[in-house]
């Protein structure tokens, strides 16, 4: 072998090292493992397409485990590099603990609101510490094929709601609604959190309650109590048995008219409904004509970083794009149903996604009552708030005894209550 064929061969086997040498590998720890095919099949190739040099994994856990699995990597040291949020304070305590960098500075940061980033800020949103990915919207989806059969039209009001389900009860071919009480917390989220924003006027009333210049026996609080008392008449026989897929079924099956949902059934629904029949979808009524329209626009996930990553300038870097609006797009509409928290407008696909998107254009966003702040005690309110709405529909508890019981638990621990 000639001096200059070793040569050649040196210097291309240095190159090729040096090459594999700046090749750096992101974990991403994250609950959704329903989604992983879409981050391998879309959103990491798109990033690794337009970023030579830095791979990215995705490793879920199964949900119910997630915050146990990663707190215990994360004490451990053998985290991920990029760990995804859920919202509030199961994400603020890691951060609170040096175990999520402060991303405050992070020039994406500029694309969100601040209710936007109000789910992974610090309380006095002095800093920030996950980059915001999606929301989810509340509301109703409904069987157009069952409504153009009874010639039903979408109700814009209470009254026009129940006149609605009192008509298709009557008919006899459809249960009116799918939805069950026994895990409560279907009963609270698709029932409560759903059309109570109409009542306490959204973002107003929430923040009153934190600031305690409101409580949950006010009329705005009980009155999305008084609403659900009357579901009981329209949820079809043995309501109180039905487990959150069942009434999943019940709908997908074509044998209710209406589910009180989350937008994240979109992308499951479809599928599962095939071409049985189209799918719309309303807001939660106003209480009257004229009335202003309030909607759960929840922060659902975001994505931080690990302070303790050996990688922090690939992980940043990874970070700007998901703040970016061409990861929102990609996201949004991968997932149809996780809205995209970014300040550029997305273009969605899914013409029911579109539909629930569309009422940011109509009625004014809140986040679930319960999640900022007001869960930090015992008794937890998100939780007591899962019990009280199941009570109220079965009838074992009146909406004002759900009312001040939960009233009672929050003055306990929340000291802007107690007066």
């Amino acid at each position: 072998m000639t001096k200059t064929i070793r040569l050649a061969l040196l210097t291309s086997t240095l190159l090729t090292g040096a090459a594999w040498a700046q090749d750096v590998t992101l974990t991403i720890e994250s609950w959704r493992n329903d989604d992983l095919a879409i981050w391998q099949e879309k959103i990491i190739p798109a990033f690794e397409a337009a970023n030579p040099g830095i791979k990215i994994n995705f490793a879920p856990s199964a949900p119910p485990e997630y915050n146990a699995v990663l707190n215990s990597k994360l004490d451990a040291g053998s985290a991920g590099d990029l760990i995804t949020c859920r919202p509030f304070d199961a994400s603020l305590e890691l951060f609170k603990k040096g175990k999520l960098a402060d991303l405050s500075d992070l020039a994406a940061m500029a694309n969100f609101s601040d209710v936007a980033k109000s789910a992974w800020q610090t309380d006095d949103g002095a800093q920030t510490f996950c980059v915001p990915m999606a929301s989810v919207i509340h509301g109703f989806i409904y069987n157009k094929t069952a409504f153009d059969e009874l010639g039903l039209t979408p109700p814009r009001t209470e009254a026009e709601f129940f006149a609605l389900l009192d008509k298709i009860k009557e008919d006899g071919t459809y249960i009116p609604m799918a939805m069950g009480t026994a895990d409560q917390w279907e009963a609270a989220t698709m029932g409560y959190q759903n059309i109570g924003p109409n009542y306490w006027h959204g973002e107003e009333g929430r923040k009153a309650l934190i600031e305690g210049t409101s409580s949950l026996t006010d009329d705005g609080w009980v009155a999305p109590f008084r609403q659900l008392a009357k579901w009981k008449d329209y949820l079809g026989d043995g309501f109180e048995a039905q487990t959150y897929p069942d009434s999943q079924n019940l709908f997908t099956l074509g044998r209710a008219a209406i589910y009180p949902a989350g937008s994240w059934e979109i992308g499951v629904f479809g599928p599962q409904i095939g071409g049985a029949f189209e799918m719309g979808a309303f807001p939660p009524p106003v209480p009257a004509e004229g009335d202003t329209c309030y909607i759960s626009d929840h922060t659902d996930i975001a994505l931080g970083m690990n302070a303790a990553t050996k990688h922090p300038e690939e992980a940043r870097k990874f970070l700007e794009w998901v703040g970016s609006s061409e990861f929102a797009s990609l996201y949004a509409n991968a997932l149809p149903g996780f809205f995209s928290l970014n300040s550029a407008p997305v273009e969605m696909e899914d013409p029911l996604a579109r539909e629930f998107v569309g009422w940011r254009e109509t009625c004014e966003p809140t986040i679930r009552s319960t999640y900022q702040i007001l869960s930090r005690g015992t008794p937890n309110l998100e939780n007591e708030t899962w019990t009280a709405s199941a009570n109220v529909i079965t009838g074992a508890e009146t909406p004002e005894a759900a009312a001040e019981r939960l009233q009672q638990g929050l003055a306990a621990w929340h000291a802007p209550q107690q007066k």
